[in-house]
């Protein structure tokens, strides 16, 4: 079937291209011609190797684009021949490049076109995008190859149709967040289906194998012309030799240009999948086994490429001329390009190391080669290597573009010292896996780089380098891959701020970037998904849209322009009004906002105040927080509201996570007069000693939970918190003669004054000094 046949047969897809070919009036000599065009252009050299060649080339198919033409006015139809003349005079108004570069783009349009129909699931659910934290004005990282690995794509290969979006690249409508939190996915692209691609793999090698049937019947009359040269016959078949000769060379650029196709297909699925495994890190969902449909895919690209350069091979020993074959030479090179490629591409990270990385402290990570039984290198199975590399060596060492180099000398380019930093891979014959695992290195030393400004240890980016050098197909070859990005420290207390880095590269880094690019500002709508997958990974459950609508209160961001400069300045809105998602979602964050400026009267950042709230619901309210009795994030002037409108009157009380005190838990109720009572905040070692379910059931003045976002119906206390509860053991008299003491908590409306409570010195409560008076003895604030 030609290939506008195939185009034909989707109704979109004609309809596009018709528009594309009518814009220069070219459709009636598109449709009139499809198979001599398709034959011409398709088996032309595809990346010419001059100018002039290229001139020389787009002449020469004008000139018998037109004989094909007027070989066509024989026909009987008068209204055909006016406008093959109509053609004639058009072709000859257009510059010869110019018509022979858009017919070109054309049929490559098509091609993509066809084999997306072919690869792509005809259902075209919407699905969450690759990216979901990049609006639509990242769409265009995805095409160049990754940062670990060639890329030989050039000329037509970066050509993609109108509204067409490449695999693996994000389109327009990523996401929008609505007022009511809850993501909603939009139409990105098609979700392609491996299993088809394979499909279209095998069709395409089937298709290869008719001119491989075709270059054994030229063999054969190739032989015999040299063995019977004085035969009258031989003269006739040495003409024949030639011209099936250059029809099998058509046919096996045709097939390379299917090939090439597939192959960055495959591969720029890959990079999706590293793209994922990078938003895992975060907390998103991510389905490591895809990796072995991937696999399969490359299995089947190296068969079709090993193939592929054995009948070019066998084409140049079919030598009719003395002139040495300039063209199949250079379609050698660009095989043997794409199959190096193809091998050094699938040597990756499948297993991460620890993104936030302590030294001196054991961790494991495990690399894997997709690729290694069909080369048959499980056989003699190579040592991978690693090193860890800062910022600057990486992208010095990616620009070097080191896969194709002589010498794979990277023993100076360390930033540290690593202990078992070597593993021999191994084939595993059930699964057909071939990887290296790193199970116990460690971390030793680090050498920093000199910091500029404000920057600190915790804003440095390291990468692990993995490394091996092997033998493939009678060439060295050097494979390498880099990590995602990590930060050392040598404290706990740097781990914030580590993480910080770590979850901000991770949400916003384009699939396709230098060694480690980062945005250093994104929008509200893109910074709130983030926040809320790294939340709900953590925490066991999604943040609603009141808690985005909290959080939003505290990053609303306004943005002011002076001439050439965009000062950006952080606005704390009134607490009385109330903000709506859709007006400041596409509001600009920056790095520094999220983690770097102190909030209004505040000496904590806000990133700093989200972790040590993710950290404390982790640790201490985990089950709470999963069934849904805290309410979590909301202000102070809300809170006092909605307790005040409440029906259920005076003891209903809620929990909500304090916004002056780190890591901070707090009570407000309505007291016995009426009024909102907010306990001044418990952190986390207050929450060690007595768990917050506790705390609650000693409080008498708490009586009736209110609404929360997910628990819609008022719940008494007891019916509320009795599941988390601890079992208290009755008391029993000590043999000892001493009287046993417990712990409880107390507040003003339990005691009539304002004692310290609780009453065993252990309990006194940490002191809010950014948020309160000094009130060190006790734990009730009246507003």
């Amino acid at each position: 079937m030609s290939l506008w046949k195939r185009i034909s047969s989707h109704a979109d897809c004609e309809q596009r291209m018709a528009a594309y070919y009518d814009e220069k009036g070219l459709l009636d000599l598109r449709l009139s011609l499809a198979p001599w065009i398709e034959d011409r252009i398709m088996s032309e050299q595809l990346t010419p190797s001059s100018t002039d060649q290229y001139e020389r080339i787009a002449l020469k198919f004008n000139e018998d684009l037109q004989q094909k033409l007027l070989s066509t006015r024989t026909s009987s139809d008068q209204t055909l021949k006016y406008r093959i003349v109509e053609l004639c005079a058009l072709i000859q108004r257009t510059p010869a490049v110019e018509l022979y570069t858009y017919l070109r783009s054309g049929l490559q349009k098509e091609l993509q076109l066809a084999a997306e129909k072919t690869v792509v699931s005809t259902g075209c659910q919407s699905s969450m995008p690759l990216n979901p934290y990049m609006n639509m004005n990242n769409t265009a990282a995805g095409l160049a190859m990754g940062s670990a690995y060639m890329d030989t794509s050039e000329g037509l290969g970066a050509v993609v149709a109108p509204g067409v979006v490449a695999p693996g690249v994000v389109g327009p409508g990523v996401s929008e967040v609505m007022h009511n939190g809850s993501v909603t996915p939009m139409p990105v692209r098609p979700k392609i289906e491996l299993y088809n691609v394979t499909v279209e793999i095998q069709r395409s090698f089937n298709d290869f194998m008719q001119c491989v049937k075709a270059l054994n019947m030229l063999s054969q009359s190739y032989h015999y012309v040299l063995n019977q040269h004085n035969n009258p016959d031989a003269e006739a078949t040495f003409k024949r030799c030639i011209e099936e000769k250059g029809n099998i060379v058509a046919l096996l650029r045709r097939s390379f240009m299917c090939y090439e196709f597939l192959q960055d297909l495959v591969i720029t699925e890959l990079k999706n999948w590293r793209r994922q495994q990078a938003l895992a890190g975060n907390g998103a969902p991510f389905n490591e086994t895809t990796l072995d449909e991937i696999q399969r895919c490359f299995e089947q690209l190296e068969v079709f490429v090993t193939q592929l350069l054995s009948a070019v091979k066998e084409t140049i020993a079919v030598r009719l001329m003395n002139a040495e074959d300039i063209e199949l030479t250079q379609l050698l090179e660009q095989i043997q390009c794409a199959q190096k490629n193809l091998v050094c591409s699938a040597f990756i990270v499948d297993k991460q190391p620890p993104q936030v990385m302590k030294t001196n402290t054991r961790f494991a990570a495990s690399v894997r080669w997709l690729l290694g039984s069909q080369l048959g290198l499980h056989m003699n199975p190579p040592t991978v290597e690693c090193i860890i590399m800062s910022e600057l060596q990486a992208q010095r060492f990616v620009s070097k573009r080191t896969h194709e180099g002589s010498n794979c000398n990277l023993g100076g380019q360390s930033s540290g010292e690593i202990q078992n930093c070597a593993s021999a891979m191994e084939y595993q014959q059930n699964t057909h896996v071939f990887s290296a695992g790193f199970r116990n290195m460690q971390l030793k030393k680090i050498k920093r780089a000199e910091k500029k400004g404000t920057e600190s240890v915790m804003d440095e980016k390291f990468a692990l380098c993995f490394f091996a050098t092997t033998t493939v197909n009678d060439y060295q070859i050097h494979v390498w891959t880099l990590s995602l990005p990590v930060v050392v420290i040598v404290h706990g207390n740097q781990e914030p701020q580590s993480w910080a880095t770590i979850t901000w590269d991770n949400a916003f880094a384009d699939i396709v970037r230098d060694p480690f690019v980062v945005t250093d500002r994104v929008t509200w709508a893109q910074l709130s998904i983030a926040l809320n997958t790294k939340f709900g990974s953590t925490t066991q459950r999604a943040l609603t849209g009141e808690n985005l609508d909290f959080l939003c209160e505290c990053h609303c961001v306004t943005c002011i322009a002076y001439s050439k400069n965009c000062y950006y300045i952080l606005i704390y809105t009134s607490l009385d009004e109330k903000l709506q998602r859709d007006n400041v979602a596409g509001e600009y964050i920056s790095w520094n906002q999220f983690c770097k400026e102190p909030l209004p009267d505040r000496n904590f950042t806000f990133w700093d105040w989200f972790f040590a709230i993710m950290k404390l619901t982790k640790d201490h309210l985990l089950s709470m927080w999963k069934a849904g009795r805290i309410t979590g994030f909301i202000n102070r002037a809300k809170a006092q509201n909605d307790l005040m409108q409440a029906t259920t009157g005076i003891g209903t009380f809620l929990v909500r996570f304090s916004d002056s005190e780190l890591g901070g838990v707090t009570i407000a109720y309505v007291n016995q007069y009426g009024t909102v009572t907010m306990v001044s905040p418990w952190i986390a070692r207050d929450l060690q000693i007595i768990n917050l379910a506790d705390r609650i059931r000693d409080l008498d003045a708490l009586r009736c939970l209110h609404p929360t976002d997910v628990n819609v119906q008022p719940l008494d206390r007891d019916s509320a918190f009795g599941e988390f509860y601890t079992t208290r053991d009755e008391e029993k008299p000590r043999s000892d003669g001493y009287v046993r003491t417990s712990v409880h908590v107390r507040t003003g409306d339990d005691t009539g004054s304002i004692s310290g409570t609780p009453h065993h010195p252990m309990q006194s409560p940490h002191q809010d000094s950014m948020s309160m008076p000094n009130l060190q003895n006790s734990t009730i604030m009246h507003l």
